[in-house]
């Protein structure tokens, strides 16, 4: 069993993911940021991959990955990192895009990736059709999981197709938008109860606009839990303790 299948088999509701980007808002500021969010209840951490171009990221999460850049923060580095993770609660997948995984080689990423304890993974522009005919047995031959999105626009058939080939769980965006925009929940419920009523294989987890213990607690109503991003990216920027802001994030969010 996966370690996304276990979280999901100890806790069917309100699972929480928390996503920040790999190398900031300081290069080695990503082992205290996974060791402070899963010792205070986050349950999977997704772990950006920063790349110049993030086609589905918001202002906020473009400027920590442009920081993070800057920083030095690489593929190589990420995982160099994680192999000093001495301790691994949380679910740990990684989220990018596919030009630096090409660049660093497939499937050597994911060999390594596998090698130093990543879960799964979210490639929000590997289309489909590649996935089947070509990278999907690359990443299963490594035993990790793969998280489509899907949106309120998506047909039903295409949501029940890219739910039969996800695995760990499926990413629900609230809307056909980048991250960080603010959305009207009343709205987004009818697209929740409609997933939710197709009895897919796959967990559900919220995405884009999900920031406190409000729009937390309204997705996770149809939902099996959500994830949060840029508001936890706004916490840390400028922040000169990590721990601390990260263990008052959640305490705003689960308590």
């Amino acid at each position: 069993m996966s370690k996304l299948s276990e979280v999901f088999k100890n806790k069917s509701n309100n699972v929480l993911n928390v996503y920040c980007t790999a190398g900031y808002p300081q290069l080695d500021s990503t082992l205290a940021i996974i060791n402070t969010l899963q010792a205070n209840g986050a349950d999977i951490i997704e772990l950006g991959m920063p790349y110049s171009d993030p086609l589905a990221d918001g202002p906020v999460i473009q400027a920590s990955s442009s920081v993070a850049l800057a920083n030095g923060m690489t593929i190589a580095t990420l995982f160099k990192q994680l192999r000093e993770l001495k301790e691994k609660k949380a679910a740990i997948i990684l989220m990018g895009y596919m030009n630096p995984v090409l660049q660093y080689g497939f499937e050597k990423f994911c060999a390594d990736a596998a090698a130093v304890g990543v879960d799964g993974l979210i490639l929000p522009d590997l289309p489909e059709y590649e996935y089947e005919t070509e990278y999907g047995a690359i990443i299963k031959k490594y035993g990790l999981d793969f998280i489509f999105l899907v949106t309120p626009e998506t047909s039903e058939e295409r949501v029940r197709k890219l739910d039969a080939l996800s695995s760990g769980f499926l990413y629900a965006v609230s809307s056909s938008s980048t991250t960080g925009n603010e959305k009207d929940f009343n709205a987004v419920e009818k697209y929740l109860e409609r997933l939710q009523s197709m009895k897919l294989k796959n967990p559900i987890l919220v995405g884009f606009g999900i920031k406190d213990k409000t729009t937390f607690s309204a997705a996770c109503k149809y939902a099996n839990g959500a994830i949060i991003g840029t508001a936890y990216i706004k916490a840390l920027e400028g922040s000169t303790n990590v721990e601390q802001t990260t263990k008052t994030f959640l305490e705003g969010i689960l308590k």
